[in-house]
């Protein structure tokens, strides 16, 4: 059993390392005429609005450019202070309740969507990430000129505790560990996608022609949907390295790390079938090899050495902390308990005042 995990983690290194090589990351900023709008939706974010609009409204190499700020009924001092920020640039949108059997934010996505003009680019993004000044303008050029429908450049996932550095790494390296991007770009499938919408571009003529965000008004990982009802539909789009020009910390501690994930990753796999294979696939690769490392079984050592490879050349490719990649034992122990606290607490997990 142990030589056939070394040759299965064997692959998922090589894959990583194509991926490292071949990774889409954002151009440089060029000249377009096209007309964007960026559409935030914040439900008690009083502590980020201020930080992100004033990135937004300081964005260069952008003209026809529109932020659109969506109240999701907070209940702090988010609309107070996004009224101070109301500009030419940024408006405030006050999003209805969202119906029965809808996800919040998707609803407030769908009705922000619906109460302003068509845009040529449609970006949906998170408050809790951190923008560069340009970011805007590379993330649409990298999207026109790849001539795709959708790009989701993913962030820098900042982990500052014990418990986010075990975690946070490991969303990155589920994807460039087992997905050959470039392949999956060239012949999508639903199965392939990788979506993320802390930072989510998209061509808006290709969004309406899915029916906006309707098409995932029930799916709690609306992001992934989303991808593969532009899949669906016939097109194309990728996850980008998006590193460089933006950065976010989902999570501080302990306790919002298993609310975070479980609401969510219980969905992820499809199934309880599907989320017990994730659970044999990371125990059998990050977790077996240790085991019988500690034996001084050489193949089992190789084995390990190639996971943590593995996990090495994924936070490489995302300026993440490379140190932790020799944690990838202890992560994977963490994830399989996440996932389990996700399905026995499915259905009752609070997530920013509302059951998920």
């Amino acid at each position: 059993m142990v030589f056939y995990i070394f040759l299965l983690n064997s692959l998922l290194l090589l894959l990583t390392l194509i991926n490292f090589l071949t990774i889409r990351r954002p151009l440089s900023p060029s000249k377009f005429n096209h007309s964007i709008l960026v559409l935030l939706p914040v439900r008690n974010e009083e502590s980020n609005i201020e930080r992100i609009l004033a990135e937004l409204e300081n964005q260069i190499g952008v003209s026809k450019y529109k932020v659109l700020v969506i109240n999701d009924n907070s209940e702090d001092r988010t609309r107070e202070l996004v009224l101070k920020s109301i500009s030419e640039r940024i408006s405030l949108f006050d999003a209805p309740m969202p119906p029965t059997g809808w996800i919040g934010k998707v609803n407030a996505l769908e009705s922000g969507l619906n109460s302003t003009a068509p845009a040529d680019v449609v970006i949906s993004i998170d408050a809790d990430v951190h923008f560069e000044k340009d970011a805007i303008a590379r993330a649409v050029t990298t999207l026109i000129d790849s001539n795709l429908d959708f790009i989701s450049p993913y962030p820098r996932q900042i982990a500052i505790s014990w418990t986010e550095r075990l975690t946070q790494p490991l969303l990155q390296w589920s994807w460039m560990s087992t997905l050959l991007l470039r392949g999956a770009e060239k012949i999508p499938l639903t199965s392939t996608v990788v979506c993320n919408g802390q930072f989510l571009v998209m061509k808006g003529e290709s969004l309406n022609a899915i029916g906006g965000f309707q098409s995932v008004s029930h799916q709690v990982l609306d992001d992934i949907e989303l991808g593969r009802s532009f899949v669906r539909n016939g097109y194309r789009g990728t996850v980008i390295d998006g590193s460089s020009i933006a950065s976010t910390r989902m999570y501080s501690n302990f306790a919002e790390v298993r609310a975070g994930y479980g609401k969510s990753l219980n969905k992820a796999f499809g199934s309880k079938i599907g989320s017990i294979f994730a659970a044999l696939f990371i125990a059998l690769t990050g977790i077996i090899p240790l085991l019988y490392s500690l034996n001084g079984n050489l193949i089992a050592i190789a084995a390990l050495a190639a996971i943590i490879g593995s996990r090495f050349a994924s936070s490489a490719a995302s300026s993440g902390r490379l140190r932790d990649s020799f944690l990838h034992p202890a992560s994977s122990l963490l994830f399989i308990y996440l996932l389990y606290f996700s399905w026995i607490n499915r259905g009752k997990t609070q997530w920013k005042g509302r059951t998920v």
